[in-house]
């Protein structure tokens, strides 16, 4: 099961490394913003392999649970702030605020007390680790409920005003793969709350990936504009 945490992290990164060159060309903040998302994505895929292949620490367990339950969505979504509201004040604001929350969380986690038996499991479940009703615990749901709620509406909705548009096909489909690939990552949370690493490493891989293809394919060209002077 190793393989997929592994698989995934290399995925994460290479789309983190082709949105970093994106920015570096066109300095558009959502760029920006997705790419730290796709580095705390590839950071916390890379803890989840260690941790299965040689056993978790306490360190490793708690960069997976910062990077990956608690702030990779909030990032992306933010991300998505910046590409659909145009009043650049308010997603300076949001982006604040961001930050904020996540110094906080990084000391909470940081400082959190946690079972170190409950390491001893290839996948140990949040509840064993920070014990059942913990403030750490739902952190995670605190932080990525709402603002995957927002993403995934956000990406719908562009589609949607998309759908009609033959030219934009293909952002189309991208945003759609965006989408469905972000809902597979979320819905893989579940095996993580059982403690099920099959299903966790294998949504966590087929989801990144998809949102990967999604990209790939929001970012191709249209047909007119290949053609020359199109």
């Amino acid at each position: 099961m190793w393989l997929f945490p592994l698989a995934a992290g290399t995925i994460a990164l290479a789309f983190a490394v082709l949105l970093g060159r994106q920015f570096s060309e066109r300095q558009r903040p959502h760029q920006a913003v997705w790419t730290i998302a796709l580095v705390m994505y590839a950071v916390a895929s890379l803890a989840l392999f260690l941790g299965v292949l040689a056993g978790w620490t306490s360190a490793e367990y708690r960069i997976y649970w910062l990077l990956g339950a608690v702030l990779n969505v909030p990032y992306l979504a933010q991300g998505e702030v910046y590409l659909l509201v145009h009043n650049r004040a308010v997603a300076n604001s949001l982006m604040a605020l961001l930050f904020v929350v996540t110094v906080f969380a990084a000391v909470s986690i940081g400082a959190a007390p946690l079972n170190d038996a409950a390491l001893a499991r290839d996948l140990p479940a949040g509840k064993a680790v920070w014990g059942p009703g913990s403030f750490t615990l739902h952190l995670a749901q605190i932080y990525a409920y709402p603002t995957y709620a927002f993403l995934l509406g956000s990406a719908l909705w562009s589609a949607w005003r998309m759908r009609d548009a033959r030219e934009l096909r293909d952002r189309f489909y991208g945003t759609l793969g965006i989408a469905v690939g972000a809902t597979i990552v979320a819905a893989g949370s579940a095996f993580a709350a059982s403690g099920l690493l099959p299903g966790f490493s294998i949504t966590l891989t087929a989801g990144i990936a998809l949102m990967f293809w999604g990209f790939l394919r929001a970012s191709r060209r249209s047909a007119s504009a290949r053609r020359p002077g199109g």
